[in-house]
């Protein structure tokens, strides 16, 4: 079961995100009846949480998680005041919207947290990473249990948090888009679309469960399953020549990681 802490959470915004950490604390445990929902235009939630199309409705929890769009946090902050007394903790999973900019908007606040953690956390496979202001040892300690239950949470200085944010937050959507090449790719050479997407999703599953248990590191797993002059050892010369696949993912991280820095620029203007 879930830890005491909170004892009220109300979560702002509950979309894709947001009802995957929702999913993620309810199979850890969380009893539904602790969790309000406020979103105006969400059809349902799981049996026994409250659904307030208005935040207006909600009183003042121990912690208020905010999953709206993060450009419109300027706008919905004064509405949402109310929500982040003295006593409530404010979680963020808004890309973009640091600290500084959380303190700001809710003062009152008695500590401050950005989360960037990925659709896994609904069956507890997501990193979670944190930055926080304004709680002490004991208060992080209480969102790092509150955290567990999804994932492996993580706490990194605030600087890193565009970084991770490529990484972990937009990373399963880079994988998504390898695995649908890696089945295209199949079906070009002659395999049934279907068998091949099937394939493709057990052999990225089973090497993700390997590389995760594995003392070896990904990059010398490869070269394991790569014999000098080899099927496989032919494919890694493609992407590793003029580190093709190295360059292409740097790109990728990149321009992810700058965007996130753009929408913080953007959220504290």
């Amino acid at each position: 079961m879930m830890q005491d802490w909170p004892g009220t959470l109300v979560i702002v915004g509950c979309g894709n995100m947001g009802g995957a950490m929702l999913a993620g604390w309810l199979a850890g445990g969380l009893d539904p009846e602790r969790v309000t929902v406020v979103d105006p235009v969400l059809e349902s939630v799981p049996p026994g949480v409250t659904l307030l199309r208005d935040a207006g409705e909600a009183t003042a929890p121990q912690a208020v998680l905010l999953g709206v769009k993060p450009q419109m946090l300027g706008d919905l902050a004064p509405g949402l005041a109310h929500l982040a007394a003295a006593g409530t903790t404010v979680l963020s999973i808004l890309a973009g919207a640091e600290l500084a900019t959380l303190k700001r908007l809710f003062p009152d606040a008695s500590g401050h947290v950005r989360i960037m953690p990925n659709l896994a956390a609904a069956i507890g496979k997501s990193p979670v990473a944190l930055a926080s202001s304004g709680l002490d040892e004991a208060g992080r300690a209480a969102v790092t249990a509150m955290m567990q239950p999804l994932g492996t949470p993580l706490w990194i200085g605030e600087d890193l948090f565009d970084a991770v944010t490529a990484l972990t937050g937009s990373g399963p959507a880079f994988v998504y888009r390898f695995i649908d090449a890696l089945a295209g790719a199949a079906s070009a050479l002659g395999m049934d679309a279907e068998q091949a997407r099937v394939l493709a999703l057990a052999m990225t599953e089973g090497a993700a469960l390997l590389a995760a248990s594995s003392p070896d590191a990904p990059g010398e797993l490869a070269d394991k399953v790569a014999s000098p002059g080899g099927t496989t050892r032919a494919g890694l010369d493609v992407l590793d020549k003029d580190q093709a696949l190295v360059g292409l993912v740097a790109d990728t991280l990149r321009a992810a990681r700058d965007r996130s820095a753009e929408m913080a620029r953007e959220s504290a203007g």
